[in-house]
């Protein structure tokens, strides 16, 4: 269970020392706001597709659906720059399933596939556009195939976001009494179909459904920690302000956990974290005058 002086301790410290925070075990950058967040996203990744372009190598690319503030930058850019994506190679990082474990509609909110291919695919012109055979969707029944593939293929880049429990792509924190899962067994889970966690369902529920969680997909299938983690460059980034919040601090300054998978990225050569202001501040480190039951009232930094 998580420390929670330490917890704490973390969410004391003010944003504007967290960059240069002696202690933080993952790079960070902070950027304003989810406008500027969308800009560096699509500009990060399309630096790194000319340079492979430059080099005449294919581009492997883990791509998520989320965040999305990144969509229309990153057309626009591909557009204008004239970016050929014709050598880039991209694997679906998860996808929503009903509670069956089947695909949802293709008019459902939650489909990704459905999102994909209007704003990441179509919104680029067909002479740049992504081949159709070098688009490689995850679903329930090619978890295996794309878990072997993936596993043969050096992959290049890894985007995505992190959720409240630290989830990158759907690899969640198990809670469950009766199936105990270790930091050992996320670091080496691999493609897999599986129940969302309650509160995944509700924060993504109040994002886009006015929390109604009744409207949220209860099951996802996802790529596992191993083949998101073993791209030679990781980028994750929030916008989402409150609900990142504690995930961040825990991802910075936590030794490794199962409780918040996204700590994992403190053993990546090449991981960086960006946020924007609102996702980096904390409550807590604002309000020192707040007091927890068995907690310190004041923040542990040496300004009792």
């Amino acid at each position: 269970m998580m420390d929670l002086n330490k917890l704490y301790e973390w969410c004391s410290i003010p944003m504007e020392e967290l960059l240069d925070h002696k202690d933080r075990k993952v790079p960070l950058r902070i950027v304003g706001d989810a406008a500027e967040l969308g800009e560096v996203m699509a500009r990060d990744l399309a630096e790194e597709i000319k340079a492979a372009n430059l080099e005449q190598r294919p581009f492997h690319l883990i791509v998520p659906c989320g965040p999305k503030e990144w969509y229309a930058p990153f057309a626009r850019m591909v557009n204008e720059e004239r970016i050929s994506l014709k050598n880039m190679i991209c694997f679906h990082m998860d996808e929503n399933l009903d509670w069956e474990g089947k695909l949802l509609p293709e008019k459902d909110p939650s489909n990704f596939r459905t999102f994909m291919h209007t704003y990441f695919y179509e919104a680029v012109v067909p002479e740049l556009r992504v081949k159709e055979e070098n688009r490689h969707y995850l679903t329930p029944d090619n978890v295996k195939e794309m878990s072997e593939r993936i596993e043969k293929t050096e992959i290049d880049y890894t985007m995505g976001g992190w959720g409240q429990d630290g989830h990158i792509a759907f690899n969640q924190a198990k809670r469950s009494p009766y199936s105990v899962v270790t930091i050992d067994d996320i670091r080496n889970s691999t493609a897999r179909v599986q129940e969302n966690n309650i509160d995944t369902m509700i924060a993504l529920a109040q994002r886009s459904f006015g929390a109604g969680w009744q409207f949220m997909p209860p099951m996802s299938v996802t790529l596992g920690a191993k083949e998101c983690l073993k791209a030679k460059k990781i980028r994750v980034y929030s916008a989402t302000g409150s609900w990142k919040q504690t995930a961040l601090r825990v991802a910075l300054f936590s030794p490794l956990t199962e409780e918040y998978p996204m700590t994992l990225l403190q053993e990546h050569p090449d991981a960086l974290i960006t946020a924007t202001r609102e996702t980096a501040c904390h409550p807590i480190s604002e309000h020192p005058e707040w007091e927890f039951r068995g907690i310190a009232a004041s923040r542990k930094d040496g300004r009792e």
